[in-house]
C-alpha cells in the first residue's frame, strides 16, 4: 500500500483495492490499521491519503505529450481512473473498463488519443488518432514522441494523424 500510495498517491482505500483487484472492506481495513502512517490529502474535494511526509512537488507541469505503450504502469495503475480516461477516451481507450489495452496518447496527464504502430523494413508508420486538437506546441511535442520511438526502433518514423483501428491487447 505504501509503493501503492508514492506511486500514484493520493488515493483512497476504493482506489487500492481497484488497482489490486482486491476487496474493499479488506483495503479500509488496511488503510485503517496504518493511519498513523498516512497524511491526509483530497482528490476532486473528497478525502484521501498520502504517505506521511510524502509532500513532493511535480517536478514539472503536465503540460506535455507522450505516446504510451500498452500496459503503461502510470495508465494502468492510476486512480479513480475516470479523471484519466475521461469522455471519448473512457469508449475508445478501454476495454471493458480495464485501461492498458491500448497504448495512449497522454496529453497534460490525461489520455487524449490512442496510437498505434507499424513497422516495415527500416520504416515505422505511427498512426495518432486524437480526442482533442492540439495547440502547435503539442504538435511539435508529438512529432518529438514519434521521433524518438524512431530513434529507439533505429527506424525512420513517420508521423500520421487518424482513426487508429487496432483492437485490444488481450
Amino acid at each position: 500500500m505504501r509503493a501503492y500510495l508514492f506511486s500514484y498517491g493520493p488515493g483512497t482505500p476504493a482506489h487500492f483495492a481497484r488497482w489490486l483487484s482486491a476487496d474493499r472492506h479488506w483495503a479500509t481495513e488496511l488503510f485503517d490499521s496504518l493511519s498513523g502512517e498516512l497524511g491526509p490529502a483530497t482528490i476532486d474535494g473528497g478525502p484521501a491519503w498520502i504517505v506521511a511526509g510524502d509532500v513532493r512537488k511535480a517536478s514539472r507541469d503536465p503540460s506535455c505529450v507522450r505516446l504510451l505503450p500498452y500496459f503503461d504502469a502510470f495508465i494502468v495503475g492510476s486512480q479513480p481512473r475516470d479523471r484519466l480516461f475521461a469522455g471519448e477516451a473512457t469508449r475508445r481507450g478501454l476495454s471493458r473498463g480495464q485501461a492498458g489495452n491500448f497504448p495512449v496518447v497522454l496529453i497534460d496527464g490525461v489520455v487524449g488519443g490512442l496510437w498505434h504502430q507499424v513497422r516495415s523494413g527500416r520504416r515505422v508508420e505511427i498512426t495518432a488518432e486524437l480526442f482533442r486538437p492540439l495547440t502547435t506546441p503539442q504538435q511539435d511535442e508529438l512529432r518529438a514522441q514519434a521521433e524518438r520511438i524512431g530513434d529507439f526502433l533505429r527506424a525512420e518514423p513517420s508521423l500520421v494523424i487518424g482513426p487508429v483501428r487496432a483492437r485490444a491487447h488481450a
